[in-house]
C-alpha cells in the first residue's frame, strides 16, 4: 500500500478556535520525526465553523486530509472514521484540543521504528479536572481493567498504532467500539510514554457529566460481559446464603425453637427465591456467552515480525 510513513488522525467536534493551532503543532512536530506524514481531520458534524476551516487547511495543504461525518456520531465513530481513512504504516491518534501534547510525536515515532507495535501515551498527571469527574474515571477504568485483564489506569486514546494493529482492530466487527480496549485486547508489543495532560488551547470542553456516565457505561457494556456475570455471580451466591439459611432454619425447627409455620414459609421462600435467582444467573451466563459470540472478533491474531533491513550490496 503505497501512502506516507505516518499518519495523525485527529476528530474534531466544534474546535475553530483551537483547530488551526493543532494543525500547525502537529505539522512541526511531524517535521521533526523526518518521516513522509499526513494529517487526517474528522469532522464530527460540527456545528461551528470548524469544517469551514479545515476545507481551507486542506486546499493550501495537501498533507491535510479531511473526513466529513454526515452528523455528530460521537467520538469512537469518528475514530473509527478516521482510522479507516488513513494511508500510513503507523498511525498516531490524538485529541485536537491539544490537551494531548504534540510534542510527544517525534518519541511516539522514534519507539515504533525501534519496534513496538503500539506506543501508549500514559497520563502521569491530568489538568483540573473536578472530583465527580475523577472518581468516575478512577471508577470506570477500574471497571474496565478487571474486564480486560490489565491496567486502565492513566489510560489514554493518544496512541501510535502499527499498519498490522490497525488490521488486526479491522477484524474486531462490532459496531459498538471501545478503541482504548480494543488496542489492548488485540495486544502485540506495547511501549508507553508518561505525560500530563494540558489544558485546552481553547475553547470549552464538549463533555458534560452526564455526557462522561453515558460514554462510560456505553463502553463497558460494549466491550465486555462484565454485568451480565455480575447477575450470574449475585444469582449463585444468594443461592448458597440462602442454603445456608436454610440448614439454619430447619435446626432451629428440629431444636423445637421455630415459631409454628416460620419454617415453612421460610424454606419455600428460599426455595423459590433461590431458584429464581439461579435461573437467572444461568441466563446471564448463556446471554454472556452468546453476547461474546455476536461481536465476532477473532479467535487469534497473529504478530509479523518487522521487515528485515535491506543488506547493502557488496
Amino acid at each position: 500500500m503505497s501512502g506516507p510513513e505516518v499518519s495523525v488522525v485527529l476528530p474534531v467536534y466544534d474546535e475553530e478556535e483551537s483547530i488551526g493551532g493543532a494543525l500547525d503543532a502537529v505539522a512541526a512536530e511531524l517535521g521533526k520525526t523526518g518521516a513522509t506524514f499526513e494529517i487526517v481531520a474528522v469532522d464530527d458534524g460540527s456545528r461551528d465553523g470548524t469544517l469551514v476551516r479545515l476545507e481551507e487547511r486542506a486546499r493550501l495543504d495537501e498533507r491535510v486530509r479531511v473526513v466529513r461525518l454526515s452528523r455528530n456520531f460521537g467520538k469512537e465513530a469518528a475514530l473509527a472514521a478516521g482510522l479507516d481513512a488513513s494511508r500510513g504504516r503507523a498511525v498516531i491518534v490524538m485529541d485536537a484540543d491539544l490537551q494531548h501534547p504534540p510534542e510527544l510525536i517525534p518519541r511516539l515515532v522514534s519507539l515504533w521504528r525501534e519496534g513496538n507495535e503500539v506506543v501508549s501515551a500514559v497520563k502521569e498527571e491530568r489538568a483540573r479536572e473536578g472530583l465527580t469527574y475523577r472518581l468516575m474515571a478512577g471508577l470506570f477504568n477500574a471497571l474496565m481493567g478487571s474486564a480486560a485483564g490489565a491496567s486502565f489506569r492513566g489510560a489514554s486514546d493518544y496512541k501510535l498504532l502499527d499498519r498490522q494493529v490497525l488490521d488486526a482492530l479491522a477484524q474486531c466487527s462490532e459496531r459498538n467500539r471501545f478503541f482504548r480496549g480494543l488496542v489492548t485486547w488485540v495486544g502485540f508489543r506495547t511501549a508507553e510514554i508518561p505525560f500530563t495532560v494540558q489544558r485546552r488551547s481553547a475553547g470549552r470542553t464538549k463533555w458534560s457529566t452526564w455526557g462522561l456516565f453515558r460514554y462510560s457505561l456505553r463502553n463497558l457494556i460494549a466491550f465486555t460481559a462484565l454485568p451480565l456475570k455480575l447477575v450470574a455471580a449475585a444469582g449463585f451466591t444468594t443461592l448458597v446464603l440462602a442454603f445456608g439459611l436454610a440448614v439454619q432454619t430447619l435446626w432451629r425447627y428440629l431444636a423445637g425453637r421455630a415459631v409454628s409455620g416460620f419454617t415453612t414459609v421460610i424454606l419455600l421462600q428460599l426455595i423459590l427465591g433461590g431458584l429464581l435467582l439461579t435461573s437467572v444467573g444461568v441466563i446471564a451466563a448463556y446471554v454472556a456467552e452468546i453476547y461474546d459470540e455476536v461481536k465476532r472478533r477473532p479467535m487469534f491474531v497473529v504478530r509479523k515480525p518487522p521487515p528485515e533491513a535491506p543488506r547493502n550490496a557488496p
